[in-house]
């Protein structure tokens, strides 16, 4: 197995953001200086016996080097769900969670990401761990999805009670598959999920009135095609009803094929091209396609093949790449620049300018 790379996040990380040594937009959120924390007593009124009493935010400046810019969320972003985002035309931006972190989970909610997949498949977690990361995606505005361990009513079941707005099937190999797993979300006569509606997040515990009329319809269903089986069935799996996206999964998909250590090999690429053709060639009455990013097939060039749920990296990969680039320009600056104080660099500089003129 070739050595992973620093920058790699998933096996990789498409993401620019990581990549460069010379940027320093992200580093000093690692390592942030005290000039980013001002005194409280500047920002707090210690007026005794005021109701009125208030807290100021922090003030920081343009060379604390924290961009406090907040990303502008399409018109829609607070409105609509990520189905009716996509019925209107918008190709979504993602991440997938696998420490089940809900600070990380609520940074990338705060960063931008259109959704999060709260991955209980390859993420350490269960039920019970992911229920805090989907509150701390609901107070960052942004849409969950649950990607279950298995394709089962109980995992189903379980996952959805939570309330997210999507849910990931894995290993969906035929359209009779894609049929079983749609039946595990909806309730009979439709399907087979149990209820507990009256009590559980979903319907917000019961005060959710119209819960019942509206799950179906605002309930992203994505069904994950990811072996060479599912591959050659993959336009079948996306017409079946109920099926809003079919997900690729390069990984397994390119181990099914007998690549695993060579994602980007032609033959994995033909294959996925003739999935893009099945799926994309419904004429717009089939699912969604959704991708993940690779090292050789990065989020823009999903993008622009027409994908429209886009997942660019993993947190545990970003966090892991900072960290070691973080490490790495620790490491290998120079020592005579560690050792010179920066009093008198400047004096230096100016000796060198005078020597040079």
């Amino acid at each position: 197995m070739p050595a992973l790379s620093a920058t790699n996040n998933y096996v990789s990380s498409p993401l620019p953001l990581l990549r460069s040594s010379r940027n320093t937009n992200l580093l000093p959120l690692l390592r942030p200086s005290s000039s980013s924390f001002p005194s409280l007593s500047k920002s707090i009124s210690l007026k005794p016996k005021t109701l009125g009493t208030t807290i100021a935010p922090p003030k920081y400046s343009a060379n604390d080097g924290i961009s406090l810019a907040t990303p502008s969320p399409s018109p829609s972003h607070s409105n609509l769900n990520l189905k009716a985002r996509l019925a209107h035309g918008e190709t979504l931006y993602g991440l997938f969670l696998l420490s089940f972190s809900p600070t990380l989970a609520e940074i990338a909610g705060l960063a931008g990401y259109d959704f999060v997949v709260v991955d209980m498949e390859h993420g350490y977690g269960g039920i019970s761990d992911a229920l805090p990361c989907l509150r701390a995606l609901a107070a960052a505005s942004t849409a969950a999805v649950l990607r279950i361990p298995e394709s089962s009513p109980t995992w189903a079941k379980k996952a959805l009670d939570l309330g997210p707005q999507g849910i990931m099937f894995p290993m969906i190999d035929s359209p009779k598959l894609a049929k079983k797993a749609v039946s595990y979300c909806r309730f009979p006569p439709s399907g087979v999920r149990g209820s507990a509606h009256p009590v559980v997040r979903a319907s917000k515990y019961g005060m959710n009135e119209g819960y019942l009329e509206r799950y179906e319809e605002e309930l992203l269903i994505m069904c994950q095609v990811e072996t060479e089986e599912g591959a050659k069935r993959a336009g079948e799996i996306a017409g079946v009803e109920g099926v809003d996206c079919v997900q690729m999964g390069p990984l397994d998909l390119s181990g099914s094929l007998g690549y695993l250590w060579d994602p980007g090999h032609k033959k994995v690429r033909e294959v996925v091209g003739e999935v893009e053709k099945a799926v994309l060639g419904g004429g717009g009455k089939g699912a969604y396609l959704g991708g993940f990013a690779m090292p050789h097939d990065g989020p823009e060039q999903l993008r622009r093949r027409g994908y429209r749920m886009v997942s660019g990296a993993v947190d545990v990969g970003l966090f892991r790449s900072a960290a070691a680039e973080d490490v790495r320009r620790f490491k290998t600056s120079t020592s005579s620049e560690d050792a010179t104080p920066a009093a008198n660099k400047k004096d230096i500089d100016e000796d060198d300018k005078y020597w040079s003129e």
